[in-house]
This record gives structure tokens, C-alpha cells and sequence, in this order.
């Protein structure tokens, strides 16, 4: 349904750092890189990250997240470290997720400009 996302960040750089760092272990990469503008994806871009002078506003009430798909829960595990590490704030540890289904595994973190973003898997191991 959607060809891509893109969000406004303070800092490309500190972004590039972050999103590096928690997109690698899910399998996605930094796919464009000009002055600015971060393309991320597996084959091809999907989210945007775009320096921008006034970033959308954190609302942890705003229902607003993105959600990754994670090929494995060993990824989504290294997601939540990664994620923490480059300087996101936890917002969910990694673990089943019941009351989403009988084999939501999920990690949910929130990124140095306060987008909320999950990493997800599906499988049962």
C-alpha cells in the first residue's frame, strides 16, 4: 500500500549514526546518502530521513510509530541493543506480545528525535 515514509530529523548525521546502527541487524541499510536526505531500505528505499527545520513534534500520545520487519527474533533482540546503544530510549523490551498474536515478537524503541519505532517478527523462534 505504501511506497515509502519519510520523517524530518535535527541531525542527519546523528540520525545516520541511530538508524544505521538499529536498521542493520533487520537487514536494511543506508541505500542513498546526499547532503541532508538518508534512504533506507532492503532493495530499494523506504523510509526517508530528511533534515528538516522543524521536525514533527514527539507525542508519545499521538499513536504515531513505524514498525520494521525483523526476519528473526535474534534480530529484533539485536535491533533493541543496537537501537539503545546509538542513543534511542527504551519504550518496550523484546518479547512476546500476546494480546497481538500468538507469535508477536516485537522490541519498541524510541529514536534521538522521538519517533517511535518497532522492529517485528512473526516466526516462532
Amino acid at each position: 500500500m505504501l511506497d515509502h515514509v519519510s520523517i524530518g530529523v535535527r541531525d542527519t548525521d546523528a540520525a545516520k549514526r541511530f538508524y544505521d546502527a538499529a536498521l542493520k541487524p533487520l537487514g536494511y541499510t543506508c541505500l542513498s546518502q546526499s547532503p541532508g536526505s538518508l534512504g533506507y531500505g532492503g532493495e530499494t528505499v523506504a523510509l526517508w530521513v530528511n533534515e528538516a527545520p522543524r521536525p514533527v513534534k514527539a507525542d508519545a500520545e499521538s499513536g504515531l510509530h513505524f514498525c520494521f520487519v525483523a526476519p528473526t527474533r535474534a534480530s529484533v533482540d539485536a535491533f533493541h541493543v543496537a537501537a539503545l546503544r546509538e542513543g534511542g530510549s527504551d519504550n518496550g523490551p523484546p518479547g512476546l506480545r500476546a494480546s497481538y498474536g500468538e507469535n508477536y515478537y516485537a522490541a519498541f524503541v524510541i529514536d534521538p528525535d522521538g519517533y517511535r519505532i518497532e522492529a517485528y517478527c512473526s516466526a516462532a523462534s
